[in-house]
């Protein structure tokens, strides 16, 4: 079987399969790409930076753009809604699907990053043991006072909620808590999702969030 080439999305944050991504499009190489993928109902990956901005910088004094690098694993990105408040900007929300590996890159002459992919498989469904339950209770609380302020589509998170699953919940504390970026990719990288629960509750006791 042929990989899949995906087009790429190369940010400054880490996309968690089920996790939600609110962007704004204005790049002509991402609006071109994101109304693709929207018409063809078609998701598009987003890798995390290494070396470069978000936006295209030209080298100062020189022909040519700044270099860009990024890591070869990253999350397909499913557009759930698209707006286009003017000409020129799109409004995007989308939702975390599958991990994939990158295989190769390659740039296109208008900037665009694309490569064959291999989807790696989902997080297997491993029950919240009782001495991590504390970690579900803190996002339940969490939750319930977001929802006092914020519009329930605004809230990053969303239902369906499986606060007894390892993966779902480790994944969502990781979009939340204040990590480096570094630190959120090797977490989001680990295919062991009670592990990757372990040391999000290990940065809960650091940080001494814990239950009131």
């Amino acid at each position: 079987m042929n990989p899949l080439v995906i087009p790429l999305f190369p940010l400054q944050s880490v996309l968690f399969p089920g996790g939600y991504l609110q962007l704004q499009v204005f790049e002509p190489r991402y609006l071109d790409m994101v109304e693709r993928c929207h018409k063809a109902g078609l998701p598009f990956g987003v890798v995390s930076l290494l070396e470069g901005g978000e936006v295209r910088q030209r080298l100062s004094g020189r022909a040519g753009f700044a270099l860009e690098r990024f890591n070869s694993l990253g999350t397909l990105a499913h557009i759930e809604a698209l707006e286009k408040p003017q000409a020129g900007l799109f409004k995007l929300r989308c939702v975390g699907g599958q991990r994939f590996k990158l295989l190769s890159s390659e740039l296109a002459p208008h900037g665009l990053w694309s490569g064959p992919a291999e989807l790696l498989a989902a997080d297997s469904e491993v029950a919240v043991p009782a001495d991590l339950a504390p970690a579900a209770e803190l996002l339940q609380t969490l939750l319930h006072q977001l929802e006092q302020g914020a519009a329930a589509i605004d809230l990053p998170l969303q239902p369906p909620y499986r606060w007894g699953d390892c993966g779902w919940l480790a994944n969502r504390w990781c979009e939340l808590l204040p990590l480096a970026a570094d630190e959120r990719q090797r977490l989001m990288q680990l295919d062991n999702p009670l592990l990757r629960l372990e040391l999000v509750a290990d940065q809960l006791d650091r940080l001494q969030i814990r239950p009131s």
